[in-house]
């Protein structure tokens, strides 16, 4: 519906659903438009509250945008480049974990593997190792239970007293008994390993306010969704894509035997030269955006060329719709990461050709985090293994939000005669 709009309409049209007026922005210069424009005009806070119950009060789009504001600040020291560097070595070795304990050959449901695999690497690297060490004894559970809660029912009513509702406060509960367990522990102990939730418990306002074991609470899983749930989405529906493009696998084993055959172990530094690798994911992201849709409130009227979207309106841009326009990216149906590479670069025809991690001042801050994370997984399983799908390509799961595929979504492997390039 959306496609059909653009092609009838243009970069810019309104629509009803419901109650509500929504408008879609789309194209480079719609895009622009829209990453540019002044919080008090297109707000996000007015639509994302929705979140409230997962991350909690306090945080996120619950307070002030000054507060906010220093609270992703909170966040910076944990990307920079020391702290990447001993990311990739853990997201090496989970993989490996993974890839272990799969054995020589079975069947596996994808979408649920890789949550599980982005959620060990996740909380390790994101959160600490008192976590990660409980995603098997029943924090895995919890936090599915969380991410169920993000649906588009939840978007319109997110109190609701539907069962997955339920579900959901029950494990947010428990999440948050977890983390104040851990602090208290480390409190007493007077322990202080160095990861974001000691940062966190470290960390002071401007004010000179220390956070509320709440607040830490609320950040943990804002970080952990960034992080994890679209990250694990778009791990799927990238070695999807792969599972159909067998030729296109053999150039990154290649690359893989290229980068790694003395080396023998993956680093920071060796993942920054899979560029097959990297446009496999980027190629993945342009298909199938986790994020189908950004939304912000028009909060005072918009004027945009020679119209003006009204005070109320939703407005919206639309990865899905936006990364298969024929103007910008040649053959859109088509899966073609080498659109990436020179000559072609299609992507840098605008700076918001490709926007599946958003754009502007809201844009995802762990884009590289997530970049690496899923070369590193694909990495090591294709090296390990080779791939088919059971049954036919799925289709979209638009319940959710966050948009996967329809599941159960199952995949054969059998392990590869050929010697790996790691030891």
């Amino acid at each position: 519906m959306l496609s059909r709009g653009w092609r009838e309409h243009g970069d810019l049209y309104r629509f009803r659903i419901g109650p509500r007026d929504f408008a879609l922005f789309t194209g480079p210069e719609a895009h622009d438009f829209y990453f540019r424009a002044p919080e008090e005009q297109l707000n996000a806070k007015a639509v994302y509250r929705f979140t409230v119950p997962i991350f909690g009060r306090g945080v996120a789009y619950d307070t002030s945008p000054e507060i906010m504001s220093e609270q992703l600040g909170f966040l910076f020291p944990a990307l920079r480049e020391a702290n990447m560097r001993r990311f990739a070595l853990i997201m090496f070795d989970e993989a490996r974990r993974f890839a272990d304990d799969l054995g020589d050959e079975g069947e596996i449901d994808l979408p649920e593997a890789l949550n599980e695999l982005t959620v060990k690497i996740a909380s390790r690297s994101l959160i600490g190792q008192e976590v990660r060490d409980r995603v098997d004894t029943g924090f895995a559970e919890a936090y599915r239970d969380l991410q169920k809660g993000i649906n588009v029912l939840g978007f319109f009513l997110p109190r609701l007293p539907t069962a997955s509702h339920r579900s959901r406060d029950r494990a947010r509960r428990k999440v948050a008994d977890l983390f104040t367990g851990i602090m208290a522990e480390r409190r007493k102990s007077g322990t202080g390993p160095d990861d974001f939730m000691q940062t966190l418990m470290n960390a002071r306002y401007k004010d000179g306010r220390a956070l509320s074991d709440d607040e830490i609470t609320g950040i943990l899983l804002t970080v952990l969704f960034a992080g994890q749930h679209t990250s694990a989405v778009l791990a799927t529906w990238t070695g999807l894509e792969l599972l159909r493009a067998p030729a296109y696998v053999e150039r990154i084993r290649d690359e893989a035997r290229e980068v790694y055959g003395k080396a023998g172990s993956m680093s920071f530094d060796s993942l920054q030269h899979q560029p097959a690798m990297e446009n496999a994911v980027r190629e993945g992201e342009r298909l199938h955006p986790p994020l189908i849709l950004l939304v912000r409130k028009v909060l005072e009227p918009l004027r945009y060329r020679d119209r003006v979207v009204p005070a109320g309106t939703m407005a919206m841009v639309s990865p899905a719709v936006s990364h298969r326009l024929p103007n910008i990216f040649a053959d859109p149906e088509r899966f073609f990461p080498d659109r990436f590479a020179p000559p072609a670069c299609e992507d840098k025809q605008h700076h918001y050709a490709l926007i599946g991690f958003g754009g502007g001042k809201h844009a995802c801050m762990g884009k590289n985090f997530a970049y690496m994370q899923l070369k590193a997984i694909w990495t090591v399983l294709l090296d390990r293994f080779d791939f088919s799908l059971s049954s036919g390509f799925p289709r979209p799961n638009y319940g959710s939000w966050v948009t996967g595929p329809e599941t159960p979504c199952l995949v054969r492997y059998r392990r590869r005669s050929e010697p790996s390039v790691f030891r």
